[in-house]
């Protein structure tokens, strides 16, 4: 029974998202369900797919938060 855990941005998948969206979680589980299948031969009924939402001040990159991490690289 594989579980899989997404762990994606609480930024939106475009402008003026706040949250990436039901239609691409759906996808999100889908693919991920369908590339065990092929490829572990895991059946989709025993294929668990987590998707958690991080917020943006939760994580960083660079060693800097990354809104901070952002500024810095668009500066120069």
């Amino acid at each position: 029974m594989p579980i899989v855990t997404i762990q994606v941005t609480r930024e939106g998948s475009g402008p003026g998202r706040s949250s990436v969206t039901a239609e691409e979680k759906a996808s999100l589980i889908a693919g991920v369900s369908k590339l065990l299948l092929d490829v572990l031969h895991k059946p989709l009924d025993s294929t668990f797919v987590v998707i958690e939402e991080v917020e943006l001040e939760n994580w960083g990159w660079g060693g800097l938060p990354v809104p901070a991490f952002r500024k810095q690289r668009a500066s120069g």
